[in-house]
């Protein structure tokens, strides 16, 4: 019940931290939307969408800003593992009678809620775009949301528990983040990419997060552009969560380094 307990208190602490952060709540949306509205317009005219594939550039790039709305919600939620290792209050933490894995399952799933809130608001611009996923892709949309959510939260864990300052955590997690991205099928489709970087995308798990995105917000009469069915994307983004928290939990049991 302790261990509950403290899952519960860190949730409901992860949550109230962002919802009193007013610049953080704007700069998760804005961002995100401004660079879908640039890179929308800006290749409106120029983009040629895949052979069955539905409206125009910004229908295409639509699941891919909602994929970068979850990554950088998820990852760094966890920014604050950094800071408060720095101040101690994750040394009070671990000194608590509890099991640390609860240290991970609360800082993960608050982050979860939150990425996933993100992303769900941004389906408000669904009408710029003229998608109607329907109750069945509304629910495939929110399943990759919570998946992607909780494995990039955890990731985000694992690596802000070895990380110093938050300086080397935003360089580590940009080294990631962005090539995830930029390799998931969400700007380009991946049939129209060189070779070398087919292969990355095929084997990227974001690819598949955005793919699943992309079969849920066409109501799945949408097949273009997409890497597997949503059955394989569901599976291999539940994987990849399941893997990322595992390594977070491996982390969290290991020696914790003062600094």
């Amino acid at each position: 019940m302790s261990a509950l307990r403290t899952v519960g208190a860190l949730t409901t602490r992860e949550i109230l931290k962002f919802v009193r952060d007013r610049s953080r709540v704007l700069g998760a949306l804005a961002q995100p939307l401004a660079l879908w509205l640039l890179l929308g317009l800006g290749f409106q005219n120029t983009f040629q969408p895949p052979e069955g594939a539905a409206g125009g550039y910004g229908a295409f790039l639509f699941p891919g800003i909602l994929a970068l709305v979850l990554l950088f919600t998820a990852i760094f939620s966890t920014i604050s593992i950094v800071e408060e290792r720095a101040s101690g209050f994750l040394q009070a933490v671990l000194v608590a009678p509890t099991p640390r894995t609860a240290l991970v399952f609360g800082t993960t799933l608050g982050g979860t809620l939150i990425a996933t809130v993100q992303a769900l608001l941004f389906l408000g611009a669904l009408p710029l775009v003229d998608l109607s996923p329907g109750w069945l892709g509304v629910s495939m949309v929110i399943a990759i949301c919570l998946l992607t959510g909780l494995a990039f939260t955890a990731l985000g864990f694992a690596i802000a528990w070895q990380m110093d300052t938050t300086r080397g955590f935003h360089a580590i997690m940009n080294l990631f983040l962005l090539p995830l991205w930029f390799l998931s099928g969400a700007m380009f489709p991946a049939e129209g990419a060189a070779p070398v970087l087919r292969v990355f995308v095929w084997a990227n798990p974001v690819s598949y997060a955005v793919s699943g995105l992309r079969h849920g917000l066409h109501g799945f009469a949408d097949p273009a552009a997409t890497l597997a069915g949503p059955a394989v994307c569901l599976a291999v983004t539940g994987g990849f969560a399941l893997l990322m928290m595992a390594l977070a939990v491996w982390e969290v049991r290991r020696p914790f380094f003062q600094t």
